[in-house]
């Protein structure tokens, strides 16, 4: 793993903005308007999905992906100027908080300036036109790394960009050679000491198929030898089949408490319930209870904390990456919540501690992050059901702060309620 990775980004969290869609402008502008709402939810980071300028060729939807990108260098004419760009990342940082935008190096959009102007830099099919190994990404062109040249201008892009925000996350950086993520962190390191690397690992089936396929596809494990964070699909899909039944959630809480066993001591998962590639938390989860439940236990789980814009208002439509599609911002208001457990992630115990987690009868469950003699325990029933749970702490009352008021621990019992606990005790 990046050896200089600090474990205080399990305290982080990070809030992901697609300008497009973020206000009904669609601008940087936009969004400048709205941080200090977002701020005063909580979030530490923001995350700018790709500002740069969008291809037309092959284009999908009336706008265009924005991970169809045609020029690393410059920014969507559809979202303002570069001094709008600026403005927007000096207010991010005027109200204490970190900007890292989209770096997409797997591909480029078919008409990108590179390859009108490198056309040796891509991936060419047998008849040698321009191609791509992922074939639903019918948009985009794959980039090819051989080409020492490449990695000089990416780099050079990079080290551009880090003159003013923070730090990147990486798209499908599972696909891009390590050796230049590893390089790419080592020059820009001297441009933007401490800079945040956040990867977009990929889900374990992709990993077998684009292997199997002969490309090279990092593991996570690989991934943590150059990345801050990384993404959880490791787990997520695990996650999603027990929400639809198809899997135990025993399965799934085995699946998280053996990322603490396979990963560097210092590993930092990027949690989530959705994202700009996922379904809506609120669509997912429909029932209001287990929401609550499934949003605390997000905040609890050891790594960053994701919430992507529209998230804290229950919007339960993803809005559409090709077209414009805003927020709808009027949905159940969860801020209340959400300012809770911001606040709440900056405990100390979810900074550095042995994490496990469990699946207990009635589908709860029981988390705890211990170190030396203190321990955070957390009990979070995901269908909303009333059961009794065992927990290894000192009979008493204590502060719940995941909601208000106290919960009393009673000859080693919780009796859950069916919304979520969390408190913090000796071990019994």
């Amino acid at each position: 793993m990046a050896e200089q990775t600090s474990k205080a980004y399990r305290n982080q969290v990070i809030y992901s903005v697609y300008v497009r869609n973020h206000t009904r402008e669609g601008t940087f502008e936009g969004v400048r308007r709205d941080l200090p709402r977002i701020k005063e939810l909580g979030a530490d980071v923001i995350w700018l999905m790709p500002i740069h300028p969008i291809g037309e060729k092959a284009r999908k939807g009336s706008l265009g992906s924005p991970y169809a990108i045609r020029d690393y260098l410059s920014v969507n004419p559809e979202y303002g100027t570069l001094e709008d760009f600026r403005r927007l990342v000096d207010d991010i940082h005027g109200l204490g908080m970190r900007c890292i935008i989209d770096v997409v190096y797997h591909h480029t959009s078919p008409d990108s300036l590179l390859a009108g102007e490198h056309p040796e830099w891509f991936f060419h099919k047998p008849d040698g036109s321009f191609g791509n190994k992922v074939g639903d990404w019918s948009d985009i062109i794959d980039l090819d790394f051989t080409h020492r040249g490449l990695w000089d201008y990416l780099i050079g892009a990079l080290k551009y960009w880090a003159s003013m925000v923070d730090g990147f996350r990486c798209d499908v950086a599972s696909l891009v050679p390590l050796d230049f993520w590893k390089e790419a962190r080592a020059q820009v390191e001297q441009v933007r000491p401490g800079c945040l690397w956040l990867a977009e690992t990929v889900e374990p089936p992709f990993i077998s198929a684009m292997r199997g396929l002969g490309h090279s596809c990092l593991s996570d494990s690989q991934a943590f030898e150059a990345f801050d964070i990384c993404y959880e699909y490791d787990v997520y899909h695990t996650f999603t089949a027990c929400l639809k039944g198809e899997l135990p959630l025993e399965q799934y809480a085995r699946a998280v408490s053996q990322q603490e066993t396979i990963y560097p001591g210092n590993y930092v998962k990027l949690r989530y319930l959705e994202n700009h590639d996922q379904p809506r938390a609120a669509f997912l989860i429909p029932d209001s209870r287990a929401l609550d439940n499934w949003t605390a236990f997000l905040f609890f789980q050891k790594g960053a904390a994701l919430l992507y814009g529209g998230q804290e208002a229950g919007d339960r439509h993803l809005p559409s990456l090709f077209d414009r599609d805003p927020v709808d911002w009027s949905g159940p208001d969860r801020s209340r919540q959400l300012r809770r457990l911001c606040a709440l992630k900056k405990h100390p115990l979810f900074t550095d501690s042995v994490y496990q987690v469990d699946a207990l009868p009635g589908e709860v469950l029981r988390a705890v992050h211990r170190q030396g003699d203190r321990q955070l325990v957390g009990v979070f029933s995901v269908r909303g059901s009333c059961v009794p749970v065992p927990v290894d702490a000192p009979d008493g009352r204590y502060e719940n702060l995941a909601g208000e008021g106290t919960v009393e621990v009673k000859s080693g019992m919780v009796s859950c309620q069916g919304y979520p606990v969390i408190f913090e005790s000796g071990r019994a």
